[in-house]
């Protein structure tokens, strides 16, 4: 905990952003820090609450409390210390997590959680700029081989606990650059892909073995990955995107998400996008359907590249404007959002099915809509026409894509289509082969692949030695 009164002297305060008229202008992020002095009083508020829900909150098992005293206490090595200890990656989830923590706050009953997402990645930032964060290097080597595909975060974490015990561990990529939808699908204004390259270089000096532009079930067949190491453990997310079975669908101008954000991630990069058509937002109409954090991101991207309009569009109920606490703390709640994107400039609403997309000459140029009920069933009388000119798909993922390395290798799969393992031994169905993250879980949060990576490690070494010293 902070300080026994701090919670009753120190009001909440948290990182702010740069206008929105400034930070369309590029792809940086724009988060404005807090000070060192305002990060200890802040983490002051910590309150000696009994029972701290905030761990029930975080996945990775994070020790907020104790670090939040530690920099209360101006203890800062040791504050990234202690969250190295749970979470390999603090500054992603400093960034992207929504912080399911802060809602589990005590303080949060009355709408004034500690500020534990900005406390979290201040720590890593400093940790990083103190030159605290080093490759942990391990004294001795067990001969056993491993295979992690997918560079995700459950990928990235997995490789990097196994390689700590000292594991020859193969990373197997298959784009050009480490990293999964860090990389690809992510923005760079929510997270700059720096952060991605200097834990790779840690994890490489760690022993990690990097293979990018490597698809397993195309460059490698499932069967010689598997062959040729001692487990496999598979990390390969969950790419197959929900689409919009309706009329028009097949016209020019109509792209999953996961189509349009990628290119524009590759070109803040300087990357060659080969013969690939460009999908860019640039003076034009954009209806963005789904309500979700992939959507948004498609939100603040056709910003920034020069959209005349952004409308997003989502099928569930508009949620209140606050959430009934005594139902749903400390659990996270559904209540209304709006995102840095959504903030700039974006048009939302709710209720809305598509119909069908029309066209002319074989390229979008609206689509039709019609409201629904809290069944979803279309309200008789509610049609009505948007203007768009490009349309993004941003409905979720169903789950892993199963043509090509799941099919060689023959492992079953679950009612929804996930690889079917449970989160004790996160074995498949086939021997020495192993899942985590969103391929075993379906869709879902970072915080979540790294515990699933964590977890899977463990139970990998396990596998090969007998017993493991790493934590789940």
């Amino acid at each position: 905990m902070g300080k026994v009164t701090g919670f009753i002297e120190i009001e909440r305060h948290d990182r702010t952003y740069k206008p929105a008229s400034d930070r369309i202008r590029n792809y940086n992020e724009f988060v404005i820090p807090l000070e060192e002095r305002d990060l200890e009083r802040q983490a002051a508020r910590c309150m000696d609450c009994g029972i701290p829900f905030c761990h029930n909150g975080c996945p990775v098992n994070n020790q907020i409390p104790d670090w939040n005293d530690l920099v209360y206490n101006s203890d800062w090595e040791e504050a990234s210390r202690n969250l190295h200890s749970t979470n390999n990656f603090p500054e992603f989830t400093g960034r992207i997590c929504p912080a399911p923590c802060e809602a589990a706050c005590t303080l949060n009953i009355d709408d004034n959680p500690v500020t534990i997402k900005t406390i979290e990645c201040a720590i890593v930032d400093r940790a990083w700029d103190e030159g605290w964060v080093t490759p942990q290097i391990p004294e001795t080597r067990t001969g056993k081989k491993i295979a992690v595909v997918g560079s995700g975060p459950a990928g990235m974490a997995a490789a990097q606990q196994l390689a700590r015990v000292g594991h020859d561990v193969h990373l197997y990529e298959k784009n050009e650059t480490p990293g999964g939808l860090l990389r690809l699908g992510i923005p760079d204004f929510k997270m700059e892909k720096h952060l991605i390259d200097r834990r790779m270089d840690q994890m490489i000096a760690e022993g990690v073995t990097l293979h990018c532009g490597v698809h397993i079930g195309v460059d490698i067949t499932a069967e010689e990955l598997e062959a040729s190491h001692d487990a496999v453990l598979l990390c390969g997310g969950s790419e197959k995107p929900r689409d919009l079975p309706v009329e028009g669908r097949e016209m020019d101008g109509v792209h999953f998400a996961m189509d349009f954000l990628p290119q524009q991630n590759r070109r803040v990069a300087g990357s060659n996008l080969g013969d690939v058509e460009p999908i860019l937002a640039a003076q034009k109409h954009v209806v963005v359907i789904g309500g979700g954090d992939t959507g948004s991101d498609c939100i603040g991207t056709s910003i920034r590249q020069g959209a005349l309009s952004v409308t997003q569009l989502e099928i569930m109920p508009e949620p209140p404007e606050k959430e009934d606490k005594g139902l749903t703390w400390p659990h996270w709640p559904l209540k209304m959002r709006t995102s840095s994107s959504q903030a700039e400039g974006a048009e939302r609403d709710f209720s809305v099915t598509t119909n069908s997309i029309g066209g002319a000459d074989g390229h979008v140029t609206h689509i039709n809509c019609q409201r629904v009920d809290e069944k979803f069933q279309p309200i008789a009388g509610t049609e009505f026409e948007l203007k768009a000119d490009l349309v993004l798909l941003a409905m979720g993922f169903v789950h892993p894509i199963a043509e090509g390395m799941l099919a060689e290798l023959g492992v079953e799969l679950d009612a929804r289509g996930n690889v079917k393992a449970d989160t004790r031994e996160y074995i498949t169905t086939r021997d020495k082969v192993f899942t985590a993250g969103d391929m075993r879980r379906g869709q879902s949060l970072v915080v979540w692949a790294i515990r699933e990576g964590r977890q899977a490690a463990h139970a990998v070494d396990k596998f090969l030695m007998g017993s493991s010293e790493l934590p789940r």
